[in-house]
């Protein structure tokens, strides 16, 4: 096995054990390409969602932001092109009836150039190499496959009453730009932001949380004028890579990639992947898409209402064009916990722990009784936690086993400081704070703790 398929399992193993990740419905065998967040996986979510929404919302003039439906009108996504363009190559075992995207299976037997391959192309390859399934079987020619996971809404099943969970949180902004428009009439450029799920029905999961069927976006529409498309996209990329600095991952693991017009999703004339080095490999985290007009034309032309702005001082009429800044929540999520995995030696002995910065922690303290036996200990901390509790919300109380075993704990949740009340809190009002990264001890005066530790 390679080092990073070991860090992998690793990994996953963690997020298991100590409440960040469990495997969804895992009691009835799982479900392929879902995932169940535990208390601290939430919270770590929450964590870099509250950062995302102070940064790109309420720290800016120029953003709105809305929480759309997730079903829609199915005429939207008619409009959208998902209907007839939303597609992955597939491939079937024609034993066992298990299906595949054929793309991957071709990069899984070495294959170059496979995203500008057409359908037949692929076909070709699959038959000159001898390619199978992974179960050693014969496949099926390869052919489209629409990811929209279909639904009908109401009590009768027809055409007239079918929808879809939505692919994508963009078009629910679209459709209500004139809405914005018309209640705030706000300056170009402006934008609209939304965080929420996306159900994307993939032939084959895999990579953990990288590749799933319920994904959580985050995402942003910005409307500019046409003229101005290429400067605003250049900004965007940019303050796409300072949030992934934000978020304390290292500007080497993150690479801007270039997307050739073959490999763009159907709505886009100029798309840049940010892409980040994970265990599993370079790999897309997030997108920034040049839509044009492509949306709210579509929309205009489909709906018969009109998605003209006025530009403000003139009397110019532009349909506006779209930069499309997009944040996969669970990529960012996985490259967060990855690159958090540390591991190191103390003591000589062996020792793995979670280096999140104290902003995103999902535990910012945990609080601890030298001996949870002695009264007089566990009263003062119980003083000293609900002290800290109410001045940074995640703080942890923890008298679970001897005080290297809570270390270790909360090492491997990521908890940037442990604060123990011993008996010599009890005569001078100083407790223990222990760093997670450097394991080193300094007594701290209670009143002095909270500036401290922020």
């Amino acid at each position: 096995m390679s080092k990073d398929v070991n860090l992998m399992e690793d990994i996953v193993s963690l997020a298991k054990r100590r409440g960040f990740i469990y495997q969804g419905s895992e009691i009835y065998g799982g479900l392929a390409g879902t995932w169940d967040y535990g208390p601290l996986g939430v919270t770590l979510k929450r964590n870099i969602t509250n950062l995302w929404w102070s940064t790109f919302v309420d720290g800016r003039e120029d953003m709105f932001g809305i929480d759309a439906a997730i079903l829609m009108n199915q005429k939207v996504w008619q409009a959208s092109g998902h209907v007839g363009g939303f597609n992955d190559p597939l491939v079937e075992d024609l034993k066992t009836k298990k299906r595949y995207r054929a793309d991957h299976l071709l990069e899984q037997n070495n294959v170059e150039n496979v995203s500008s391959m057409t359908f037949e192309q692929m076909n070709e390859v699959i038959k000159d190499r001898g390619i199978k399934s992974p179960d050693g079987n014969e496949l099926s020619d390869v052919r489209q496959f629409n990811m929209m996971f279909k639904t009908h809404v109401g009590a009768v099943e027809d055409e007239t009453s079918v929808s879809y969970l939505r692919p994508e949180t963009a078009q629910g902004m679209f459709v209500n730009f004139k809405n914005v428009v018309d209640s705030f009439y706000p300056d170009l450029p402006f934008g609209l932001a939304q965080i929420g799920k996306a159900f994307r029905n993939e032939i084959s999961p895999r990579d953990f949380i990288f590749r799933v069927r319920e994904l959580e976006q985050m995402e942003i529409e910005y409307f500019v004028h046409p003229d101005e498309w290429k400067q605003h996209f250049d900004y965007w990329l940019d303050q796409q890579k300072q949030f992934l600095l934000d978020l304390g991952l290292p500007e080497e693991k993150i690479h801007h990639v270039d997307v050739p017009e073959e490999d763009r999703a159907h709505y886009s004339k100029y798309s840049f992947d940010t892409e980040f080095d994970f265990p599993i490999g370079q790999k897309e985290l997030l997108g920034c898409a040049y839509r044009t007009d492509h949306d709210l034309a579509s929309h205009m032309k489909h709906s018969g209402k009109s998605m003209e702005y006025i530009v403000k001082g003139t009397n110019e009429k532009i349909v506006p064009h779209v930069i499309e800044p997009t944040f996969g929540l669970d990529r960012t999520f996985f490259a967060v916990l990855s690159n958090a995995y540390t591991e190191d030696e103390v003591n000589g002995e062996k020792r793995v722990y979670l280096k999140f910065p104290a902003h995103l922690a999902p535990v910012r303290v945990a609080v601890s009784p030298l001996l949870k036996n002695k009264p007089e200990l566990v009263e003062k901390a119980r003083e000293v936690y609900s002290t800290l509790k109410k001045e940074f919300g995640n703080v942890m109380w923890d008298d679970n086993g001897n005080i290297g075993k809570r270390y270790r704990r909360q090492d491997e949740i990521g908890t940037p400081y442990c604060v123990v009340i011993d008996f010599d809190t009890l005569e001078d009002n100083a407790v223990t704070v222990r760093n997670r990264d450097t394991t080193e001890q300094e007594r701290v005066n209670i009143a002095e703790l909270a500036a401290k530790l922020r």
